[in-house]
């Protein structure tokens, strides 16, 4: 689940009646969590870490229930930490200020840019558009998942779906008439690619998802390990590749294209030849996002392109690492758009569109890293690990852990944001992990990627609410699909991380 809401207006009643409740159980649910955990835990553990725990307790059930937005109960949980004297000042609010942080206002300026100067629109009809992918209903629903998902490893799969809804209601209609396309199945397996596409091409790159950066984070603050972008890559563009064959195969057995649809695809060639006629040339805006986006991947790659071919400790590769880590590449990049040519003489970015970014999101990652790092220098971390490795057994071994972070993930992002669930999930597996002597890496990615995966509900993300308010599709159709897709992603995730991590030294 993404932290924005899902639009009201597109979920039923009964579903609105149900939010509501649940938002203001959180009024009661929160403090009285809070101070349960207080008296439970006094006897058990230092007065540090029992007042951090009733603060993680209560930031939990705010986040679960949303009864306040998210950043402000980041916030709340850093205030109460200094004022019940968890840690000073300093030591609290310091992670607001991590590199990562400057990673995620970089990119989020890219995608800003990008979206604001129509550069993913274009990129859209012009991947629609390539010689064959109209010549059948699969070709289309394939290329429709691909460029949406292409999109969302770099712009949120909140804004790529709102964005490529109207492309895809625009070839869906090219395909039928509007009196009958409620009535074909094809549109809502159209509907469910649009969302879920969105949903996991966040998993490709370090900053395609909240969640990814938050595993990175924690698992530098916490672990001491740092992870490349193209190794992230690496790691994940076979899961994603995977998922994204195997969701083109759901959709495709449980929304076959109708006689009518195969009949009319031809129309799409025209529609598409409209669409990009009224775009008209590249504009500078256009041009100027495209290479600020060159610049920032090309400097991502190269440090891991270098490492592999020199080796880890070559000057070259020393000296990349430590002048364009990934975050001062970001800001970099971003920083371009201030000075390449724009819209009518004007830059390719202003102060103005820039402050529009998702900084929400922003504090709730600071807010995080704060938690995780006080979870273990308290040492509340070290004893829910020894906890929960007593639980299930010290040596239940790093790919049985790797499989219940994913599962946990994937529940969890049925019923709270995906940056919230990263936040909770991460610093604990960290510390099941250290209890059982296992690397960390594995399972904290399986619990940052089973995050993503929320897939059942109107609720569960703003994608499935956007698709879900096109009435196209019915909730019976996306419970289905979602539960299928939950499975498969667990299955797909878990593997992936089992052959990619020994293979690239992770684990």
């Amino acid at each position: 689940m993404e932290l924005d809401a899902p639009p009201q207006e597109t979920i039923s009643p009964a579903e609105q009646k149900f939010e509501a409740i649940r938002r203001r159980s959180g009024f009661f649910l929160a403090p009285a969590g809070f101070l349960l955990t207080l008296w439970w835990t006094s006897s058990l553990l230092s007065p540090e870490a029992s007042r951090l725990s009733a603060v993680l307790v209560m930031m939990v059930l705010f986040w679960i229930t949303e009864a306040i937005p998210l950043p402000i109960t980041a916030l709340l949980g850093a205030g109460l930490n200094i004022v019940l004297g968890v840690a000073d000042a300093k030591t609290v609010l310091s992670p607001f200020a991590d590199p990562i942080i400057f990673l995620f206002i970089g990119g989020f300026i890219l995608a800003r840019a990008m979206i604001w100067h129509g550069l993913d629109r274009r990129i859209a009809l012009g991947v629609l558009s390539l010689p064959g992918v109209s010549k059948t209903p699969g070709r289309i629903l394939a290329a429709m998942g691909l460029v949406t998902a292409l999109v969302s490893m770099w712009v949120s799969n909140t804004a790529t779906t709102a964005i490529f809804l109207p492309i895809a209601l625009g070839v869906l209609g090219s395909l039928t008439n509007e009196s009958s396309l409620r009535s074909q199945t094809y549109a809502t397996g159209m509907m469910l690619m649009l969302a879920y596409a969105a949903s996991i091409g966040g998993i490709v790159t370090p900053v395609g998802s909240p969640p990814n950066l938050i595993a990175l984070g924690q698992l530098e603050k916490l672990a001491g390990i740092q992870i490349g972008f193209l190794t992230w890559v690496l790691v994940c563009l076979p899961i994603f590749a995977t998922m994204m064959f195997l969701l083109w195969g759901m959709l495709r057995l449980l929304h076959p294209p109708g006689k009518e649809i195969a009949r009319h695809r031809g129309n799409l060639a025209g529609f598409l030849a409209a669409q990009r006629q009224a775009l008209g040339q590249w504009t500078p805006g256009q041009i100027s996002t495209a290479t600020a986006f060159a610049v920032a991947v090309t400097l991502w790659l190269v440090p891991g392109i270098a490492q592999a071919v020199l080796g880890k400790d070559h000057a070259t590769v020393s000296f990349l690492n430590r002048h364009f880590p990934e975050s001062i590449v970001a800001l970099l990049a971003a920083s371009i758009l201030f000075f390449l040519p724009g819209k009518k003489g004007e830059q390719a970015m202003n102060w103005e569109e820039a402050a529009k970014i998702d900084w929400g999101i922003i504090l709730l990652f600071g807010g995080g890293l704060s938690l995780g790092a006080l979870m273990f220098s308290t040492g509340v971390a070290k004893t829910l690990g020894e906890f929960a490795a007593g639980y299930f057994g010290a040596g239940s071994g790093l790919w049985a852990l790797t499989a219940l972070a994913v599962a946990v993930g994937i529940i969890i992002s049925e019923t709270t944001s995906n940056t919230s669930s990263a936040t909770m999930l991460c610093p604990v597996v960290i510390a099941l992990a250290a209890a059982m002597n296992v690397n960390p890496t594995a399972p904290t990615l399986g619990a940052c990627l089973g995050a993503s995966m929320g897939f059942m509900l109107p609720v569960s993300t703003p994608p499935n609410a956007i698709v879900y308010g096109s009435g196209l599709v019915p909730l019976p159709a996306m419970l289905r699909a979602g539960i299928i897709f939950d499975v498969l992603g667990f299955i797909v995730i878990w593997c992936g991380l089992r052959i990619m991590c020994p293979l690239l030294g992770l684990s």
